[in-house]
């Protein structure tokens, strides 16, 4: 009898066991065999980078997809050791924002030696190339930014360039196509033109005041990211030139946005971020379908001005 009732009792709790192990309606373990993808960020201080962070994490959502962020905090070497560790989390894709130029190429090869394709947005390592690119076409976008300046300044000025990192692709693209624009505007004269680190608006600050105790008479500024040039417009502000300073910028950062509404900005190019975002999960999982991809998935940029910042402003592109 009591043989009998140790039994009844041990499998009464393999059966409450059973039930525990069984996965709930909607739970996340129902959602086990979800596709997971690594989304690797340079730095999720800049809102352009937070602003594909969102889109990919609300397609992701919408499409039953589960994302590991990481945020390398502009650090190249943390990066490359994140992005290992996604490998090693056996992620199916990997969207990739490089911190920088230096080391870029590591975690490329790295998940592609492990299978695993890399979709890259804004930058692209040149020496190990992601499977796909996905960024602005910053050549074509910083030539229309540059026959702007030469038409508002009536094709004369005294130019100072704020530049991003050195070596990354956005930086390159923009100066391409800028000096394109400026080869055709002879009346503008180029007299300063610095590197920042970390596309930050402290820098472009301090940069342009350097600029300006050299060169008072600058009447254009060029940072190439809304960053660095809300810093020139600053330091433009605070050094009381008595002559009018043209600043433009380049992303459509929100608060690029907001000043070019102001007028601070004279203009920006607004990047379509949250578009980029669901191609790139798209892409990530076209590629782990076994779909190939183009090289390059470039996108358009709109000149943003007061006269049509506006709907920017209410919802990014």
């Amino acid at each position: 009898m009591l043989k009998n009732k140790l039994l009844a009792t041990v499998l009464t709790a393999g059966a409450f066991v059973g039930l525990a192990a069984l996965p709930l309606a909607g739970s996340s373990a129902a959602r086990a065999d979800e596709p997971t993808i690594g989304l690797a960020v340079a730095n999720l201080q800049a809102n352009f980078f937070n602003q594909i962070k969102q889109s990919v994490e609300a397609e992701a959502k919408l499409k039953g997809v589960k994302v590991v962020v990481v945020d390398a905090h502009g650090d190249s070497a943390t990066q490359v050791n994140q992005i290992q560790d996604l490998i090693t989390r056996g992620v199916k894709a990997i969207i990739y924002i490089p911190a920088g130029a230096t080391a870029a190429g590591v975690p490329v090869r790295a998940a592609q030696a492990a299978h695993i394709p890399v979709i890259a947005v804004d930058r692209n390592a040149p020496d190990a190339p992601a499977n796909t690119f996905i960024a602005t076409n910053s050549v074509q976008a910083a030539k229309t930014l540059g026959d702007y300046v030469c038409k508002i300044s009536g094709g004369k000025g005294v130019l100072a360039i704020i530049q991003g990192q050195l070596g990354t692709t956005p930086e390159m693209d923009r100066n391409k196509g800028f000096n394109e624009a400026m080869a055709n505007c002879p009346g503008i004269k180029q007299v300063a033109k610095q590197a920042s680190q970390e596309w930050s608006q402290s820098e472009g600050f301090n940069i342009a005041q350097d600029m300006l105790q050299r060169h008072p008479d600058i009447t254009i500024f060029f940072g190439r990211a809304d960053a660095l040039a809300l810093g020139a417009a600053q330091a433009v502000k605070v050094a009381n030139l008595g002559h009018p300073v043209i600043v433009v910028g380049f992303d459509g950062d929100t608060a690029g946005l907001l000043a070019v509404r102001d007028g601070v900005l004279a203009a920006t190019m607004t990047q379509k971020t949250q578009a980029m975002g669901r191609l790139a999960v798209d892409s990530a999982m076209e590629m782990i379908a076994g779909k190939t991809l183009p090289k390059e998935q470039l996108q358009s940029a709109v000149l943003t001005t007061k006269d049509n910042v506006a709907p920017f402003i209410a919802q990014h592109p």
